[in-house]
């Protein structure tokens, strides 16, 4: 049986006593963990480690450096950069000097960046590199309150630019003068003082500020830890970008709980990097999983003949055992021994690729399809989905590893000291340590945020009567076609790319039509694969997509997927577009999550032709 919220066993002392600032749980952290391995990072053909103690002389050598440039108490620095060793280095040290870490994308437009700055009041930026650092130059008189640029990668000139190795070196002459000057600033850290200022992503409008404290960090991680999800002797590989609340919060993990992480931001290398590195866990976005399921499925059956029997054949026994784990139970008999074997031939062999001793995967920032939840879970690779917000400090919700607990299409039970109902028009309300103290200058937005210390998600969805929150979709995607019928996008959009394994993205538009139409794109990788065995081989992107044979692959897992959806919600008419979408052109959130408004707005014209009789 389906295990309940109520079945749940934690240790409620671990949250109440949880430490008062990001700054303390990294001292303690330090002084349990000195000599143990924290961050590892590529080197050359392989990975170097650091232990705590090692990035504790970094860490305190790059916060003195901040107080020479004169931060104080709570303000702010940016970090501009991809997830690297360096970003993570920065936010510690930018906690030790007390002040508070502007998260900025790499990907962020100038304009975007100068709004950032300029609203946030930031002092100090970390750049990446020199692409950066010209990005920040040519907004220089217009951020005025930055002193200094802080580069990662390269020497700077000298004047508003310098070298990290620079700051490093300011930052060790004042240690020597003033041994306790970090000291005294962690000292005086409040709980409720800021400690990062997230800005959404902007998928409409201007972005806006999420202030977070540092006892929601430190919440954060204590619940998790309160769980016994993770322990000491696990692993993480973190590519997630560290500018993004997900990252952030597997960034502040380790300092409560202590075990090592690897760190690549190149998603490109993930792949690459998981058997080598052989991590316990893992967070991810679902476009991720996704694409690691349309890739596996598609290349054995391109195999054909007795290999892809005998992945069938195991995928279904996989399949029979993870509905029978799902329930509570343990595969016994026939369908144990047919599962040995099946494990034996196929299933580990999926696993090695992962490196061969994940536990499980956590699953954020976007809906997970179930489908492709379950075929994870099948060959013994479970995703735990959650679900939180930039305006939670990410996790609010996860599901549980143990049998029973892990309910596929639910996003689980929430962290312990996090209350949940759900209003009368169905929209998920939130309230506990987690949530954000506001939006920075906009009272009237967080006034209609927050109310009475509920904050409105802006999300859709039902509590099970086990306690998991299952969620239908962002109430304002939500949309009417003109027959007066709901349709709620996101849910056919996840649906779909269980489907059809050379999906990329799915778009769906309706809201005030007759009928529901979609863009549809591909993945680069996979679709290239499939022309090859179409006699489109060495056919670019652009000419695969536009065949005659592909758009008939399409149509029929379309035809497939309006089979499991209501006469409304069928689509009728669909694009394929010559190109994916991308992040570099603002279609697609750093996280992977689609800005449906730009996108369908880019393509009205195209839409709008769908609809024309």
């Amino acid at each position: 049986m389906a295990m309940s919220l109520n079945d749940e066993q934690y240790d409620q002392s671990v949250v109440d006593q949880r430490a008062q600032s990001v700054a303390h749980l990294f001292v303690d952290r330090v002084a349990a963990s000195s000599g143990e391995k924290a961050f590892g990072h590529p080197d050359g053909e392989g990975w170097s480690w650091l232990t705590w103690a090692q990035v504790d002389e970094r860490v305190r050598r790059i916060g003195a450096g901040l107080v020479t440039l004169g931060v104080e108490p709570q303000d702010r620095v940016a970090i501009a950069s991809s997830t690297r060793l360096e970003w993570v280095l920065a936010d510690l040290a930018v906690m030790l000097a007390a002040g508070a870490t502007t998260t900025i994308y790499p990907t962020t437009t100038a304009e975007d960046v100068q709004y950032i700055l300029a609203d946030s009041g930031s002092k100090v930026v970390f750049a990446e590199n020199d692409e950066q650092a010209t990005k920040l130059r040519t907004l220089r008189e217009s951020v005025a309150d930055v002193r200094k640029v802080v580069l990662f990668d390269g020497e700077g000139d000298g004047d508003w630019v310098i070298g990290l190795a620079d700051l490093e070196a300011a930052g060790a002459q004042l240690l020597s003068e003033q041994p306790d000057v970090l000291d005294a600033r962690i000292a005086g850290i409040g709980s409720q003082d800021l400690s990062t200022l997230i800005y959404t992503s902007g998928t409409t409008g201007r972005p806006k500020g999420v202030q977070l404290p540092h006892d929601a960090w430190a919440y954060e991680a204590a619940a998790v830890d309160a769980t016994g999800l993770l322990d000491q002797d696990d692993l993480q590989f973190l590519w997630l970008p560290l500018a993004h609340v997900f990252g952030k919060m597997l960034l502040t993990l380790p300092l409560q709980i202590g075990f090592p992480t690897a760190i690549d931001g190149r998603v490109d290398k993930i792949i690459e990097n998981l058997p080598v590195v052989k991590p316990t866990w893992m967070g991810a976005a679902p476009r991720i999983f996704e694409k690691v399921y349309g890739r596996i499925t598609t290349m054995m059956a391109d195999e054909g003949g007795a290999k892809a029997k005998m992945f069938d054949w195991a995928s279904g026994v996989a399949t029979d055992a993870s509905n029978v784990r799902a329930d509570g139970g343990k595969p016994g008999g026939a369908l144990a021994l047919k599962h040995s074997v099946a494990d034996k031939l196929v299933l580990h062999k999926i696993r090695d690729r992962f490196g061969g001793r994940v536990r499980f995967f956590i699953s954020g920032s976007a809906a997970l399809n179930p489908d492709v939840a379950r075929w994870f879970d099948a060959m013994g690779l479970p995703i735990l989905e959650g679900y939180g917000l930039t305006e939670t400090s990410a996790a609010a919700f996860v599901n549980r590893p143990y049998p029973g607990a892990n309910q596929i299409g639910t996003v689980g039970w929430p962290l312990p000291g996090t209350e949940v109902k759900i209003a009368e028009d169905g929209e998920i309300l939130v309230k506990g340590p987690g949530v954000m103290q506001g939006y920075r200058g906009l009272d009237d937005a967080t006034a209609e945020a927050l109310v009475d210390g509920w904050l409105h998600t802006g999300d859709i969805g039902e509590l099970l009567p086990t306690g998991h929150l299952r969620i239908t979709d962002r109430k304002k995607d939500l949309f009417k076609t003109s027959n007066g019928k709901y349709v709620a996008p996101s849910v056919i959009e996840s649906l779909f790319k269980g489907i059809c394994p050379y999906a990329s993205q799915l778009v769906i538009e309706g809201d005030g039509r007759k009928f529901v139409s979609a863009l549809v794109t591909l993945d680069e990788d996979g679709i290239v694969e499939w022309g090859a065995h179409h006699g489109m081989q060495d056919a670019d992107y652009q000419t695969i997509v536009t065949s005659d044979a592909c758009r008939a692959m399409v149509q029929g897992h379309i035809d497939e997927l309006n089979t499991k959806l209501n006469r409304w919600e069928q689509i009728k008419r669909f694009i394929i577009l010559p190109r994916d979408l991308t992040i570099e052109d603002g279609e697609i959130t750093p996280s992977l999550k689609l800005k449906r408004k730009v996108v369908t707005g880019k393509y009205r014209t195209e839409l709008d032709g769908l609809y024309v009789d």
